[in-house]
C-alpha cells in the first residue's frame, strides 16, 4: 500500500466512524431508545419460553430439546434487528432532514453503507443480548450452548437482514417517508417460508421452492440440526452464505440506483417529516 492510499484509508475509515458516533450519541444518551430494542425480542422470547414450558410435559419433541423455541426466536431476531438496524438508521436520517448533510460532504456511498452495517450490528448485539440476558436469568437457557455453530448462524441471519434492510432504504429513498411502514413489515414477507419454528418440509412444494432461495430457510435448519441431533451441517451454512452474497449485493446496487435517482430528481433536500 503506498502512503496516498495509506491516507485515503485512515480518511474512509474517519468519515465511516463519525457516522457511527452520530448515532451512537442518539443510542447512548437516550435510554428509552435502548429499552426498545431490546423490548420486542425480550417479550417475544418470554412468550414462547412459557409455551414450550406449558407444551414440555405432554410432548417428547419439547422435552428432548427445551430451548428450542426460545434459540428459534433469539436468531430470528438477529435477521429482524439486522434490518431494522439498516432501515431505521436511514429512517432517522430522513426524519432529521440530514440527507443534504450527508450527500454533499466528502462522505462516499460505500462508506455511508459501511457506517450503516457497523451501526447495525450495534443495534442487534443490544437487542437481541438483553433477551439473551432474560433468557439465562428467567430460564437458565443460554443461547450460546449451541457452540461455534452460532457464529455462522449469527452472521448469515445478520448479512440478510442486511439485504433486506438495504432495499428498504432504497424504497423510502424512492417513494418517501409514505413507505416508511415496509421497514417494520418486510421482514415478516419471508416469514413463512423461512422455517424459523418449522422445517420447511412441511410447506407446499412451490413455497418449498421459494424457501430454498431463501438464506434464513437454510440456517434454521441448521439450527434445528445442531439442536435436535447435534450435527452441524456444514453445506446449509454455504448455501445460505452464497444466497446472502447475491442478495447483498443486490441490495448495494438497489440502494446505489436508488441515490443516483434522487440526486438526479433533486429529492435528497426535500425528504423530512
Amino acid at each position: 500500500m503506498t502512503p496516498g492510499e495509506g491516507r485515503e484509508l485512515a480518511l474512509s475509515l474517519r468519515r465511516i466512524r463519525a457516522i457511527c458516533r452520530r448515532h451512537m450519541y442518539l443510542l447512548l444518551r437516550s435510554w428509552p431508545r435502548l429499552v426498545s430494542m431490546a423490548y420486542y425480542p425480550t417479550v417475544t422470547m418470554i412468550l414462547w419460553a412459557f409455551v414450550t414450558i406449558y407444551l414440555a410435559p405432554t410432548n417428547s419433541f419439547l422435552a428432548s430439546a427445551p430451548g428450542f423455541f426460545i434459540g428459534a426466536v433469539l436468531l430470528w431476531d438477529v435477521l429482524f434487528r439486522g434490518q431494522l438496524g439498516v432501515s431505521l438508521t436511514f429512517v432517522e436520517e430522513i426524519y432529521s432532514r440530514n440527507l443534504g448533510n450527508l450527500f454533499v460532504s466528502p462522505l462516499r456511498l460505500q462508506e455511508l453503507i459501511l457506517g450503516q452495517l457497523a451501526l447495525s450490528i450495534v443495534r442487534t448485539l443490544i437487542g437481541v443480548g438483553g433477551a439473551c440476558l432474560f433468557a439465562w436469568l428467567l430460564f437458565r437457557y443460554s443461547i450460546f450452548s449451541m457452540g461455534l455453530p452460532l457464529v455462522a448462524f449469527f452472521s448469515g441471519l445478520l448479512v440478510f437482514g442486511w439485504s433486506i434492510g438495504l432495499a428498504v432504504a432504497a424504497m423510502l429513498l424512492r417513494y418517501g417517508l409514505g413507505a416508511e411502514e415496509l421497514a417494520w413489515a418486510a421482514i415478516f414477507l419471508i416469514a413463512p417460508v423461512s422455517g424459523v419454528y418449522y422445517p420447511i418440509a412441511v410447506l407446499p412444494a412451490p413455497l418449498r421452492a421459494i424457501a430454498q432461495a431463501i438464506p434464513a430457510a437454510h440456517v434454521f435448519e441448521g439450527m434445528r440440526g445442531v439442536l435436535l441431533h447435534g450435527v452441524f451441517d456444514a453445506t446449509l451454512l454455504y448455501r445460505a452464505f452464497a444466497l446472502d452474497a447475491l442478495y447483498l449485493g443486490a441490495g448495494v446496487v438497489l440502494f446505489a440506483a436508488a441515490v443516483h435517482a434522487a440526486r438526479r430528481r433533486g429529492t435528497l433536500l426535500q425528504m423530512g417529516e
